[in-house]
């Protein structure tokens, strides 16, 4: 009797457990590729996507302005609730490699620098992969390029009071393309508008790509 009470309650604890799953509310927003949750505080990175260059047009359909073919991102991550949700992270670093820009602008020789100012933003990516970049509060998204010219250095300053990408799982990407920017200040050989593209990935953390849910 007490060997066939010792196997039912054994059967039964199995049972349970293999009733008893993790939920789709147990999987958080962001995870990396084995599934294992983003962590806040992680810190999240990528360079441009291999045979890519982040550009910044003077239209959104045409061909002249600056091209960089070497670019990177670091956030760190401040809340990673269950999916279906909405993560943030910080971006804290946004750079240009100027040695890999290249301009297609009368009267411009070259490119001297690229600073993405007033940083922090605030990143935002959802479950559906709606991705979003945003200032601090009273501040805006602004970027200083240095050209050289046929006048001299010249500096441009641009501004744009929001982004707005796309985070892809199949290549653990995230993508802005034609995010306009206005001129507030530079000469007259600094174009207008200035229209970003560029593709980022893979998107890792510690070396393990992320995955958002």
């Amino acid at each position: 009797m007490r060997t066939r009470t010792l196997i039912a309650l054994t059967a039964a604890v199995a049972a349970l457990g293999l009733a008893a799953p993790a939920s789709a509310a147990d999987t958080p927003v962001l995870t990396t590729a084995d599934g294992a949750a983003v962590q806040v505080g992680a810190v999240l990175d990528a360079p441009l996507a291999q045979g890519t260059a982040a550009t910044f047009r003077s239209s959104a359909t045409g061909t002249n302005g600056i091209s960089c073919t070497s670019s990177a991102f670091s956030a760190t991550v401040t809340d990673n609730p269950a999916a279906p949700g909405t993560a943030t992270e910080s971006l804290t670093s946004h750079s240009f490699a100027t040695s890999g820009c290249s301009a297609n602008v009368a009267g411009v020789l070259g490119v001297s620098g690229i600073t993405v100012d007033n940083l922090p933003y605030t990143a935002s990516v959802s479950s559906g992969g709606t991705l979003s970049v945003t200032p601090a509060a009273g501040s805006t998204i602004q970027s200083t390029v240095k050209l050289r010219t046929l006048l001299g250095s010249i500096t441009c300053v641009y501004q744009a009071p929001a982004l707005t990408g796309t985070a892809s799982n199949a290549d653990h990407s995230i993508s802005f393309t034609n995010q306009q920017f206005t001129k507030v200040s530079g000469s007259s050989l600094c174009f207008a508008n200035a229209f970003f593209t560029a593709k980022y990935a893979p998107v890792t953390t510690g070396g393990s790509a992320v995955t958002v849910n």
